[in-house]
């Protein structure tokens, strides 16, 4: 894989490949010899090798960023890199050096490579145990990239995912494949995976160094996470970057709760260090808003798609030269999806931009029209639009290994598919309750149930079922609301209370002065060009 933004972020959320072409295998790889090293990769190693030991980050980012992806693309388009021992020579051995390189070398073969088998697979999780080990034990006294810290804990649980989907899959696998996943039964476990970032956070002590930095007694967020007085960044990034790896796991776990505590010590309502990598940016809020979703958290979650996609819809042509802008795309994409349905289940346009608001109608308008409908037709756009944004729900436990074989692999996708859609159902009635309270500023229980062609007693339950769907618990214990008004009952009558959004004119002015330079600085490229 690239070594590049958003690394296996941006990756599609594809199946494991079928097993082809492994070592000994057929394809590629049967021309595959690991004792051949080019000698543009020993000049690349020992350069790497050089910068990391001097601590130049800069010159390690340009060598990871740029440098692995040529020769990637040059010599190892659909192969393997040369071993760890093949290149040993070339970095005095060093141990966590070579860590570092197979931690590459694995992140390449997941990308590129068909036809992993389960031992390679095990062999990438302790390899992952050996580096995070070493990291924990306080022994590294280096600098590295955020990205590539980022890109560490980011590949880390896409390759817990992909192992989960993998080992899931059991009805195409031969006996040998079986019984390699038998040998290999304790790799990329649930619980070794949660405890090795949780271990990186409670280590790197991140969630005290943020509380400090609110205090002005650390420069944490101003140094990017970097060290300039001689120590090291990397196992407190790795901590940082570890609390946004543990949102996503318990996202793929569907325990969205414990995952929005685990981000809970990162503001994402202000700029931080998680902004400054543009996987990490995309990761963080994409899985907070799905989380704020599933747990009926509609406002947060609306309101952080709305700015990440305003982001993105500014910033994207600065990435169109990037090998990752396809995919940055797609999960722009899959925001909009999700960003529609909350405003089908709570409208709050108030809170949209006006450029994300048009975008939004050109994409789901006629859906989400639909939507408010709550009948087949509505439940099948729910239906789809959930399944192409949602994440790639894994199992946490292990199948039952024994005959006869079946896959297991959207077994947590249906399931949580179904609770959705039952959330939706719940739902049904909300819409005409929401349509004519906002009619009235107080209407009689009798009334209103005429209307709705109800009982009042069906009605009484609708309301408190509109009260209680519109609020939610938030990290804090705290109930919040995600209604766009209120009401109360007094004597049978319905008294409604429209929340009033304050107008923040300081949006408005900077959009027009963008409008404005942008302007400028086209009027100033065509009157270059009649110059010349």
């Amino acid at each position: 894989m690239a070594s590049s933004a958003a690394a296996a972020f941006y990756r599609d959320r594809e199946d494991a490949a079928p097993p082809s072409s492994g070592p000994g295998g057929g394809g590629a790889m049967a021309a595959y010899d690991p004792s051949y090293v080019p000698d543009s990769v020993k000049t690349f190693v020992s350069h790497l090798y050089r910068h990391i030991r001097d601590r130049n980050v800069y010159e390690t980012h340009q060598m990871y960023e740029g440098g692995f992806t040529r020769l990637s693309d040059r010599h190892f388009r659909d192969t393997p890199w040369p071993p760890a021992e093949a290149v040993a020579a070339h970095c005095d051995g060093d141990h966590v050096f070579l860590l570092l390189y197979r931690e590459l070398w694995f992140r390449h073969a997941h990308a590129r490579v068909q036809g992993l088998t389960p031992a390679q697979r095990a062999e990438s999780w302790d390899n992952y145990c050996s580096l995070f080990s070493v990291v924990l034990q306080g022994v590294v006294n280096m600098q590295l990239p955020n990205q590539w810290l980022w890109d560490m804990v980011d590949e880390f649980v896409y390759q817990f995912q992909s192992f989960c989907q993998y080992r899931a899959k059991l009805k195409n696998k031969t006996h040998e494949e079986i019984a390699l996943l038998k040998q290999y039964d304790q790799a990329w476990s649930v619980y070794g995976v949660l405890n090795y970032l949780k271990a990186l956070v409670e280590k790197s002590m991140i969630g005290e160094i943020l509380e400090r930095e609110k205090v002005g007694l650390e420069q944490f967020t101003a140094t990017d996470g970097y060290d300039y007085e001689g120590g090291s960044n990397v196992l407190k990034m790795l901590g940082y970057y570890s609390m946004i790896g543990l949102l996503r796991v318990h996202c793929l776990l569907g325990d969205y709760h414990t995952g929005l505590k685990c981000l809970a010590p990162i503001d994402i309502s202000q700029q931080g260090v998680y902004t400054t990598v543009i996987g990490s940016h995309i990761s963080t809020i994409y899985h907070y808003g799905f989380a704020s979703l599933m747990m009926r958290r509609y406002i947060d979650g609306i309101r952080e798609f709305n700015k990440i996609l305003l982001y993105i819809l500014k910033c994207k042509q600065y990435h169109q030269n990037s090998p990752q802008y396809d995919q940055l795309l797609k999960k722009n994409e899959q925001m909009y999806a999700l960003l529609a349905i909350c405003l089908s289940l709570c409208p709050q346009d108030k809170l949209i931009d006006e450029n994300v608001g048009t975008q939004l109608k050109e994409k789901y308008g006629d859906k989400m029209t639909k939507m408010h409908r709550y009948d087949d037709e509505a439940y099948a756009i729910y239906d789809e639009l959930f399944s192409y944004a949602c994440p790639k729900f894994i199992t946490a436990s292990p199948p039952v290994l024994r005959e006869p074989y079946t896959n297991y692999n959207q077994d947590a996708y249906r399931l949580q598919l179904k609770l959705f859609l039952y959330e939706v159902k719940q739902q049904q009635l909300l819409s005409g309750i929401r349509s004519y309270l906002k009619l009235y500023s107080t209407i009689t229980i009798g009334k209103l149930a005429k209307y709705m062609d109800v009982d009042e007693v069906t009605l009484r339950t609708i309301l408190m079922t509109y009260k209680h769907k519109m609020h939610s618990i938030d990290s804090d214990g705290k109930v919040i609301s995600s209604a766009d008004f209120d009401f109360y009952i007094d004597e049978d009558i319905i008294h409604v209370v429209e929340s009033k959004l304050t107008k923040n004119h300081g949006d408005y002015f900077l959009r027009q002065i963008l409008k404005f330079e942008e302007m400028i600085t086209q009027l100033d490229k065509e009157q270059s060009y009649l110059q010349s």
